[in-house]
């Protein structure tokens, strides 16, 4: 998938950071530079605070961070004074850089407030302690942003592509997400539903535009049970940070869905793995603090580029911990069952939408999504949409409200 916006991509001047980062450092560097020099109105002196005249230019502030990250962030990071172009141009903001910005916005977004009411492992939660699709995108954030910060690669960076990575999960977690690639498209995946999110659906249809590397940085950060450090080019991030993402999110999911599989009593602390407990630790803290610290000791540079490694011990501890889970948790009888009652219901949610487009019409204008129309979507693919927005509860609700009869008192 390209996400290069159109108005861009025959310009070379504008090529995204991202595109270079960790190929050719020094044309980085040199391009941050210039960037720097061009954009700026007043000589920075950057020990004299004076030289930021905060009443008088009003790019002062994040210029002033942006001049702070290029003393601190390493060579192979993304700098934001050289982020990708967004979809549609627009001014600068006046306080916050453009990774910085695009945080924001996330996290403003209605998408971001519904990820509350999503699974992440165990169907509607009663229990107020099981984590949900938002507590799980706030652990991924923690993990990335503690190990870019370690790396001094850019952490506002990091922060934005792990609170948009899971903004268009289905409800019921992986069972929504089946659901739908067997009544819409085989090809439907919850990274791809992320970015159509943030580009397509929000605010009514006018969407977040972000800048390309934080929307590239959520399009590749899915694995699913493929490898957890690919090497086929192409299939991660085209910037560190957003392959450090990548593994935060296995780290965090592997941490947290065994802490609940505990939890619910669905194992026990005596089924997991020997080699996971002696390599990795018993707690939730230890777990998390040995493959990070792994991650952090054992990623180097090579031949000008910056590769991301793992020991072999923790590595394998993690193979098998992952492979535990999704034998005795994710496919364990219990869990499967409820999997497979929720994707009956978005099912008969989405052939209901599909016979009745005013129903389709009403609900996208609750969600605050842009309308249903012919000219620019398919009716499959905004029902598609609708059903991947939706929570739990709502989804239950709406079941709920149309399949189930309601006796006249």
């Amino acid at each position: 998938m390209d996400i290069t916006p159109h108005h861009t991509r025959k310009d070379h001047s504008m090529t995204p950071h991202s595109s270079v980062c960790g190929c050719d450092t020094q044309n980085c560097e040199k391009a941050s530079i210039a960037e720097a020099k061009v954009s700026s109105k007043v000589k920075i002196n950057s020990h004299d605070p004076s030289h930021y005249p905060l009443t008088q230019d009003n790019q002062s502030i994040c210029r002033r961070y942006q001049d702070r990250e290029k003393r601190f962030l390493s060579r192979h990071g993304c700098p934001s004074s050289v982020s990708g172009p967004r979809l549609r141009a627009e001014n600068e903001c006046s306080i916050r850089t453009p990774f910085q910005l695009d945080r924001d916005r996330i996290v403003y977004s209605n998408a971001f407030r519904r990820l509350k009411h999503k699974t992440q492992v165990f169907l509607s939660p009663l229990g107020d302690h099981y984590r949900t699709r938002l507590t799980h995108t706030l652990e991924v954030s923690e993990i990335a942003r503690n190990i870019t910060r370690a790396m001094r690669f850019n952490e506002d960076l990091a922060e934005a592509i792990a609170l948009g990575h899971d903004l268009g999960h289905t409800p019921f977690g992986h069972g929504g997400e089946t659901a739908l690639k067997e009544i819409y498209s085989r090809h439907f995946s919850h990274n791809a539903q992320s970015l159509r999110v943030v580009d397509k659906l929000e605010k009514r249809g006018e969407g977040l535009n972000l800048t390309y590397q934080v929307r590239d940085g959520i399009l590749k950060h899915s694995k699913g049970f493929g490898e957890i450090m690919p090497s086929t080019p192409g299939t991660t991030a085209t910037t560190v940070e957003g392959k450090i993402v990548r593994i935060a999110d296995i780290i965090a999911y592997l941490n947290h869905d065994l802490d609940d599989a505990l939890r619910s009593k669905v194992i026990t602390a005596g089924e997991i793995p020997c080699i996971c407990k002696k390599v990795l630790g018993c707690t939730h803290s230890e777990r998390a603090r040995s493959m990070m610290q792994d991650l952090i000791n054992n990623s180097s540079e090579k031949n000008g580029k910056f590769f991301l490694y793992m020991g072999e011990p923790t590595f394998t501890a993690m193979t098998i911990l992952r492979q535990f889970l999704y034998n005795n948790v994710y496919r364990s009888p219990s869990v499967h069952q409820e999997f497979i009652k929720a994707k009956k219901v978005l099912i008969e949610l989405y052939n209901y939408f599909m016979n009745d487009v005013d129903s389709l019409q009403t609900e996208l204008e609750k969600m605050e999504m842009a309308p249903w129309e012919p000219s620019k979507n398919t009716l499959e693919r905004s029902v598609c949409d609708i059903i991947a927005s939706m929570t739990d509860r709502y989804a239950l609700e709406l079941y709920t409200k149309l399949f189930f009869p309601r006796p006249r008192v």
